[in-house]
């Protein structure tokens, strides 16, 4: 989401109290047997609409695969033609996001993937400041590689992190021999220069801090765990935070509290039972706390968004049922996340009928709240199934009325 000013933000505060629940949905193209996933929107600087998401024939394993877009111009009754926002030819493009910077600049990131491994995934951005045409892909004037260098300490921060995170975790003694063999893997990894420097890419927005401070959340599927990129200078050069180390957390999405403290919510990349994990900064990004389960939040291990509105509030979309991607819900906190006190489903059906997943969130100027997710659905016997990208608005009056009475 762009950067607001203190009177924007204010409109939309007053706005919402007094708001009707509102909700409006529709698919952005019609549902296809390609495979459409991992979207992501923001607004434009012009009220428009913009979404991205990578299609093809599969994912890592599919050299067609590419990143698309659409727009929704202000105004408009529907969704644009797709175009093309990044394309590798003969490597699959996946995992995009997209951010608005203070100057009002467009940036795409999202990884090539080498060697149809996501452990061979090299980070990209494209940056653009003339993207709000009203159809067409974005110009960009800027492509550059997000080489990550974690340092030569790495391996020594991660058997600290990952000791840490033991300690504070009851483990069974019979499940001794694979915590062990879990501790080789990771060291042995963060031990080669090459495989810590490669593998890291993106899921969720990234986020600006009001300082201008970029923080590009990364996770590696070959740790399986996650690290933030650092920007002070609009990309310009890159530092890297200590590992978020953890039982399986990868995709970190941020929100900020009012005294700064950061808190990344997380997939949860592990073992059964399955929970949203989190970790805390209070140093702007740079070190993370011990890796904890969130003690509410189920989550089946799948891609997840928290954030901060204007207001102060937070919203967290996430699947929140232990298995499966058939339930997408949308949580409000109104006390900085420590008590979830209303919840609505955007998508819940039967197990098998469909998934709703990897859903992405902004606050839009006009305060209401902006989603895409992917959306796939299995015939049940109405004659609909395939893939597309979904699109939903809608506000928090319209989430604390929560899910209708069956």
């Amino acid at each position: 989401m762009r950067l607001m000013t203190t009177a924007a933000m204010l409109l939309i505060a007053l706005g919402a109290a007094g708001a009707e629940p509102l909700h409006e949905a529709e698919l952005l193209f019609p549902l296809e047997s390609w495979h459409n996933h991992g979207s992501c929107i923001v607004e434009c600087p012009n009220g428009d609409l913009l979404t991205c998401w990578f299609h093809g024939s599969g994912e890592r394993k599919s050299d067609d695969v590419l990143i698309e877009g659409a727009r929704k111009v202000k105004g408009a009754d529907g969704w644009s033609a797709r175009f093309v926002m990044a394309d590798t030819p003969g490597f699959p493009d996946t995992n995009c996001c997209m951010i608005i910077d203070p100057q009002q600049r467009l940036w795409l990131l999202w990884p090539t993937i080498q060697a149809n491994l996501w452990e061979s995934a090299l980070m990209k951005y494209k940056i653009s400041d003339n993207y709000m045409m009203a159809e067409g892909a974005p110009e960009w004037n800027v492509m550059k590689v997000l080489h990550a260098k974690p340092g030569d300490d790495f391996e020594e921060k991660v058997q600290r992190k990952a000791n840490e995170y033991l300690a504070s975790v009851d483990i069974p003694e019979a499940f001794a021999p694979q915590v062990e063999l879990w501790k080789k893997h990771i060291l042995t990894q963060a031990a080669d220069k090459l495989t810590r420097r490669l593998g890291w890419f993106t899921r969720a927005h990234p986020l600006f801090l009001e300082d201008g401070r970029l923080l590009v959340g990364l996770y590696s599927d070959g740790f399986s765990f996650s690290l933030v990129a650092i920007s002070d200078d609009l990309g310009e050069t890159w530092s890297f935070s200590d590992p978020i180390v953890g039982g399986g957390n990868i995709q970190p999405s941020f929100a900020r509290k009012r005294d700064g403290t950061l808190v990344a919510f997380m997939r949860d990349n592990g073992p059964a039972p399955k929970r949203v994990m989190v970790s805390e900064s209070s140093d702007r990004g740079e070190t993370w706390s011990t890796v904890y389960d969130h003690p509410i939040f189920n989550n089946p291990g799948s891609g997840l968004e928290l954030m901060t509105l204007s207001d102060g509030d937070w919203v967290v979309i996430y699947n929140d049922e232990p298995m499966g991607r058939h339930s997408l819900a949308v949580s409000l906190s109104d006390d900085e996340g420590a008590t979830w006190k209303w919840t609505r489903h955007l998508e819940l059906v039967e197990p098998g009928q469909g998934s709703f997943h990897y859903p992405s969130i902004i606050e839009g100027s006009d305060g209401n709240l902006h989603a895409s997710y992917s959306y796939f659905v299995r015939d049940g016997g109405n004659g609909k199934e395939g893939k597309s990208i979904k699109y939903a608005k809608f506000n928090k009056a319209w989430i604390k009325q929560g899910d209708p009475a069956k």
